[in-house]
């Protein structure tokens, strides 16, 4: 299903002496359920949120769904070897809800189980380490028909169904990621609604926050309880906030936009409160009587690991009355309590999704949880960029999608040079995929995926990456 592996693309890594990572340095790819299996109604799987959202008019780009996405269920072994002709060390992956455990509740699918055994056994075969993530954002249908994650009973189920996975793949699998970027699932999800299940309150995405990270937490002491040599923990997605200037408006926005996007899910998962300032700014919002007695301190039950992803920075200015935001994901019910805040581009080079690239604000995110959070080992467990590619004589050359892998890959190495105990990092995507909302517009894949005939085409950028992983560094510069 692919092409061989080409030799590497002649780049910055034959211009000098290594930058030398640390031995051991996990090297990896991640994807997502959803945007690459496909199979969406095969092997006893039942409809998630994003089956329901994609299939609903109007919510994705030309109506793209991911029924077949890269059709991964089945062309599973060749893409595994795939991985390995690029020398990945590890490979990041996440479990299908629906798939497991159709409706959310009950007894696990064995015929679904069966599937992610068999990915975690070809891994293993093939010296990959697995790296398993237990929710990317494909909530069951039914929970969501029972309330979805404003309801406080989902937490209780997703700690159910993470012990049912436990229970059939924790004597093989040693990283547990619980929750992939509950920031989108909450505020995208349930605040503007431009992401599945496409609810626009408020109220719900501050509520549907709290009850991910009680879900979180459950989920930990279940496989703690269950699986104590398993390493655990959670993925965020983290941004450096910027000022626009000095001026005090500036500097408040900033202060304001960090509590949502930052400090809401740090604070409570490493230091067991909400912060003070965050709780005022959303009191309009939410009185944040949902919080139950004991949720922080289960919240905050101990991690072995945390995942930080990380695509660009945010710059804010003081609220100007009428202004509009500069992109979709940017809606203002985003950020319930500050929808006046306005994000300011700055005329720099930026992504096919109009994403800025900035490569020094890794360093401050790394150098940052590290420094007020915690002294766990951390990963970089998505990193990437988006850009047009085009086939050329059966070849895609990316140098855009290299060059932005190669600057952030740098401040990785100033972050563990700066003392940062960063032990490894998981470009996103592997391959191109369903992109929620954007379907298969946007291509963030190392590898090409031709949707009509499914084949894969390793870019400039996978042959990259793969002499990167074998010389476990990069040129000095």
């Amino acid at each position: 299903m692919s092409n061989p592996a080409s030799p590497p693309a002649v780049g910055v890594l034959d211009q000098g002496p290594e930058l030398t990572f640390p031995p051991g340095f996990l090297w990896g790819a991640a994807t997502a359920a959803y945007q690459i299996e496909g199979a969406a109604a095969e092997g006893g799987r039942t409809p998630s949120i994003w089956d329901t959202f994609s299939h609903t008019a109007g919510r994705t780009v030309a109506g793209h769904t991911g029924d077949v996405a890269c059709d991964h269920y089945h062309r599973m072994p060749d893409d595994v070897r795939l991985m390995a002709e690029l020398g990945l060390k590890s490979y990041r992956f996440s479990v299908s809800w629906p798939r497991v455990q159709p409706g959310g509740t009950g007894a696990a699918n064995q015929e679904g189980l069966d599937f992610y055994r068999r990915l975690v056994d070809e891994l293993l075969g093939h010296g990959i380490e697995p790296w398993l993530t237990l929710y990317h954002w494909d909530l069951p249908q039914p929970l969501e028909d029972a309330g979805g994650w404003p309801a406080r009973d989902t937490a209780a189920r997703f700690a159910d169904y993470a012990q049912l996975v436990a229970d059939a793949l924790g004597d093989r699998v040693k990283y547990w990621t619980t929750l992939n970027e509950p920031w989108c699932s909450a505020f995208l999800g349930y605040g503007s609604g431009v992401h599945a299940p496409g609810r626009s309150d408020g109220g719900d995405a501050v509520r549907a926050g709290h009850h991910l990270m009680l879900g979180h937490g459950l989920a930990v002491q279940a496989l703690r309880a269950s699986r104590p040599q398993a390493q655990l923990g959670i993925t965020l997605n983290l941004y450096p906030v910027t000022p626009a200037s000095d001026a005090a408006g500036d500097v408040d926005a900033a202060r304001r936009i960090d509590g949502l996007a930052n400090r809401f899910f740090l604070d409570p998962v490493l230091g067991g409160a909400y912060p003070a300032d965050l709780t005022a700014d959303l009191r309009q919002v939410s009185d944040f009587g949902h919080v139950r007695d004991g949720d922080l301190t289960i919240i905050s039950s101990p991690l072995d690991v945390v995942g930080i992803n990380y695509y660009s920075r945010h710059v804010v200015a003081a609220p100007v009355p009428g202004a509009e935001p500069e992109a979709y994901w940017r809606s203002p019910s985003c950020w319930p309590g500050s929808e006046d805040v306005r994000f300011v581009t700055r005329g720099v080079p930026v992504t096919d999704m109009d994403w800025e690239i900035d490569a020094p604000g890794l360093v401050e995110t790394l150098e940052r949880v590290h420094r007020d959070y915690t002294d766990l080992p951390l990963y970089v467990t998505e990193n990437g960029s988006a850009f047009v590619d085009a086939v050329v004589d059966g070849q895609v050359d990316d140098p855009d999608r290299l060059a932005y892998f190669d600057a952030h890959l740098r401040a990785a190495h100033a972050a563990i040079s700066a003392g940062v105990p960063l032990k490894g990092y998981f470009a996103w995507s592997l391959m191109d995929n369903f992109e929620w909302a954007w379907g298969y517009t946007k291509r963030f894949g190392m590898v090409h995926v031709d949707y009509d005939s499914q084949v894969r085409i390793p870019k400039s950028s996978a042959r990259w990456y793969a002499e990167v992983i074998r010389r476990n560094g990069l040129a000095a510069q």
